[in-house]
């Protein structure tokens, strides 16, 4: 390939950096390609054949996100190969929760300085996320920004679109009281909260690798430790269960996101001591002296994924869950009421 500016160049953006990119990412593609994927990386677009077959009436449900400013960390230990796991966790974590199979993700990345080996990185979390979701990696854009962030920096988002029968669509329209809700944990802070997070331990250069107790690594290591992707568990308890309701634990912690998953006139009570609070949480709050209300209206607390089942139908969903990878918990149950969320 012959394209190349000098005057471009000059200007800050180097497109042959770019071409180097695609090339040092296509190994990491590669393997997050499926059956329904037409085209390979570098088109104008992304071709995908979803598989109809089974559906009588086949829905796409899309999710879009970034990972917020827990990029910040990525930057100060100088890790790269996960951020990019978030990215996807953060879309498929939201599509699932409609019951549809993520197909397909698409990703942005806008740095600075296109370094074509960080770039890779970067893409390497992000296919992984993507085998771990079981959805294809079909395109991206990578855009070099000179003069707007600084040349180390970058930030990545993306989409994903999934695909479910309208029949089939887990909406809470079934919920009813007496209904149990299963929590699987998380594995940390995951994506949301960090404005609160650095602000709590002031993590800079200095503070990102402190030691405590309470945790079982350096603190920039614990706090960047990737989201769970809980699609594959979630897809084979819908198929063995009546999943009446799901609610990804993101941003608004309990108090925001658990409410979007009822209806009107139901509530959901929470048995405060069958929460798995993980040590992170218990740490924020007694450094930040953040106040109860706040963390659970802030982080997920060590839940990262809510299930709602008939109580016939519990132990089965727990036993399932546990077959594939969950050491899910009764978190408590669905009751009478408009209170959102109520804990004992």
């Amino acid at each position: 390939m012959n394209s190349f500016s000098e005057s471009y160049k000059a200007a800050g953006v180097d497109v042959t950096a770019g071409y180097k990119s695609v090339e040092l990412m296509k190994k990491y593609v590669a393997r997050t390609k499926t059956d329904g994927v037409v085209s390979g990386i570098g088109g104008f677009g992304g071709l995908f054949a979803p598989d109809f077959n089974g559906m009588e009436e086949p829905v796409l449900v899309s999710g879009t996100d970034g990972v917020g400013t827990k990029i910040k960390l990525a930057f100060l230990l100088d890790k790269h190969d996960t951020i990019g796991i978030d990215a996807v966790a953060m879309c498929v974590n939201d599509v699932i929760c409609c019951g549809a199979k993520p197909l397909f993700f698409l990703d942005y990345i806008a740095i600075g300085k296109n370094v074509p080996e960080k770039v890779a990185e970067i893409v390497s979390g992000i296919a992984e996320g993507c085998v771990q979701s079981g959805c294809a990696l079909i395109g991206g854009e990578t855009a070099e920004h000179p003069g707007l962030m600084p040349v180390d920096e970058y930030d990545v988002a993306g989409f994903s679109v999934g695909i479910a029968d309208k029949s089939k669509i887990i909406d809470g329209s079934k919920l009813k009281a007496g209904d149990i809700l299963i929590g699987l944990r998380s594995t940390g802070v995951h994506s949301n909260g960090f404005s609160l997070v650095r602000k709590i331990f002031d993590i800079n250069e200095e503070t990102i690798n402190a030691v405590y107790p309470e945790l079982d690594k350096p603190l920039g290591e614990a706090l960047l430790t990737p989201t769970r992707i809980y699609v594959k568990p979630i897809l084979a308890l819908i198929d063995e269960v009546e999943v009446k309701a799901l609610s990804h634990i993101t941003g608004g912690g309990f108090y925001e996101n658990i409410p979007r998953m009822l209806k009107d006139g139901l509530t959901a009570k929470i048995k405060k001591d069958s929460i798995p609070i993980l040590p992170i949480f218990n740490l924020m709050q007694r450094v930040g002296n953040i106040s109860e209300h706040d963390m659970f209206n802030t982080f997920n607390m060590g839940v990262g994924m809510i299930a709602a089942v008939s109580k016939n139908e519990a132990d089965k969903a727990l036993e399932i869950l546990k077959q594939n990878g969950e050491d899910a918990v009764v978190l408590g149950e669905v009751i009478e009421g408009n209170e959102g969320v109520v804990f004992e």
